[in-house]
């Protein structure tokens, strides 16, 4: 598996996947962010795409993250989170923040070193942070609490049966869910 920053925001990088395989594949074409992908024998099978906070030069915003739908489950997007960080670090932010509508999407981001910060957007995806100093904040209990949130929405049969399996599990970071 190979990864590259394809560019940042200011470079105008586009990337064109195909959308029977990928979700937000529209998201990519757009040339306003930051793209880096994750190619398996020289093809794209994992994308995300950045940008600069608005606000807080410090943050930097992983927008959309996707893998490819048959490979899901191969624990690429952690692979994939955890590369862009780096490149995040070696220009210097602080901070890199994701919001995340779906469980699947919330442990791959605990596997990356993100934690939940207890707030929601105004469209209820969860916002998670990283940061430089290390552990934001990433206990069980605090993961729990994210889960927990999916909960009372309406999911698929493998979103319930990934959220069941987790009730008595520790965390992805290590920490126990024990109470």
């Amino acid at each position: 598996m190979e990864f590259e920053l394809l560019g940042w925001p200011s470079d105008g990088p586009t990337l064109e996947l195909d959308w029977r395989r990928f979700s937000y594949a529209g998201k990519f074409v757009m040339s306003s962010t930051g793209k880096v992908v994750a190619r398996d024998g020289g093809t794209v099978v994992a994308a995300l795409a950045f940008n600069e906070d608005r606000t807080d030069p410090d943050t930097l915003w992983f927008r959309y993250v996707t893998v490819r739908d048959d490979r899901r489950g191969e624990g690429i997007g952690p692979k994939l989170l955890d590369f862009a960080l780096g490149r995040a670090s070696e220009r210097a932010y602080e901070r890199v923040k994701m919001a995340v509508n779906n469980p699947f999407a919330y442990e791959a981001c605990y596997r990356a070193g993100f934690a939940f910060t207890g707030e929601t957007t105004g469209i209820a995806e969860l916002v998670l942070v990283w940061t430089t100093a290390g552990d934001p904040g990433g206990d069980a209990e605090r993961y729990r609490d994210g889960l927990d949130r999916f909960c009372d929405r309406d999911l698929s049969d493998e979103e319930e049966a990934f959220l069941a399996e987790r009730t008595e599990r520790p965390s992805p970071n290590g920490a126990s869910n024990a109470e």
